[in-house]
């Protein structure tokens, strides 16, 4: 029920694109049809897609080959510059408040581990007796 309603499929909304496109005077306009690109996901597009693709990994392949050892990791530590570049790295006054919070919060957590391993242990010893 819900693909008949899709927009472009149903017959009535090509007869309604067809009056839109042909304003009623007769004229085709069949040779700008054929440089405009399928809209609606059709076959041509996925294989020309697929195509481009295919040749721009074929490519890069190609380029890598070709640079060798050092021009690979001088490429690598551009990019790796480029990156670092668009970190926001924090203020000192936000970075010492998130330093507060993480230790707070491990501190937090190592007394419930701690706590949780003594009562336990105690309940091992009470279940299972103390041998001294």
């Amino acid at each position: 029920m819900a693909d008949k309603k899709r927009r472009g499929e149903d017959a009535d909304d090509d007869r309604l694109n067809d009056e839109v496109v042909n304003d009623g005077d007769g004229a085709d306009d069949d040779a700008t049809d054929a440089d405009e690109p399928v809209s609606r996901g059709g076959t041509a597009t996925r294989e020309r897609a697929k195509a481009d693709s295919a040749d721009s990994r074929s490519k890069t392949r190609a380029d890598a080959e070709k640079v060798g050892l050092f021009g690979r990791i001088a490429r690598f530590i551009r990019e790796v510059v480029a990156e670092l570049r668009k970190v926001i790295w924090p203020t000192r006054k936000e970075l010492l408040t998130y330093t507060a919070v993480v230790v707070a919060f491990v501190a937090m957590m190592l007394t419930i581990v701690a706590g949780l391993d003594y009562a336990f242990a105690k309940g091992v010893l009470w279940v299972f007796g103390n041998p001294s």
